[in-house]
């Protein structure tokens, strides 16, 4: 009876749970320095944890578009060139109310800063700052975004 259980558990039960995974865009902003690129990183507004800028799709913007309208948005770069394929993916979970998570793919898009604000939108909910890419790979979570950044 156990056995039987646990089959229709694994096979019917948990695969309607997994819920599948939601889309992001991220921008990947970096600049280049006399020692190397440098990346920029965002703190996130709930955790505090160091993550790049990235968003929901938004209505009628392709994702490079969304990508950097995130970047505008959470970390004040008001012009930059941004590739217009992705240059990578990452998985992460997002968290939602009451300890809820929802699974999430985020499309990343290099994004070569030109011009950086001091004020934008979210600039009183969030800090930011420069990391070489391997620092910035050692303070994000997510292992796929530390791959990209190592990459660079």
């Amino acid at each position: 009876m156990m056995h039987a259980f646990r089959l229709a558990w694994a096979e019917m039960v948990l695969p309607f749970l997994k819920r599948p995974k939601r889309l992001q865009v991220a921008a990947l902003c970096y600049r280049d320095t006399p020692a190397g690129k440098r990346v920029l990183l965002i703190t996130s507004r709930d955790t505090g944890r160091w993550i790049v800028p990235k968003g929901w799709p938004i209505d009628g913007l392709d994702g490079p578009g969304a990508a950097l309208q995130e970047a505008w948005e959470e970390a004040g770069v008001r012009e930059a060139d941004i590739e217009s394929a992705p240059v990578g993916f990452y998985d992460y979970d997002k968290g939602l109310s009451e300890g809820l998570t929802m699974p999430v793919e985020a499309q990343v898009y290099l994004t070569r800063v030109k011009d950086l604000r001091e004020e934008y939108p979210e600039a009183d909910q969030r800090k930011r700052a420069w990391f070489s890419p391997e620092e910035a790979a050692a303070l994000v979570e997510e292992p796929d975004l530390q791959a990209i950044l190592r990459a660079l």
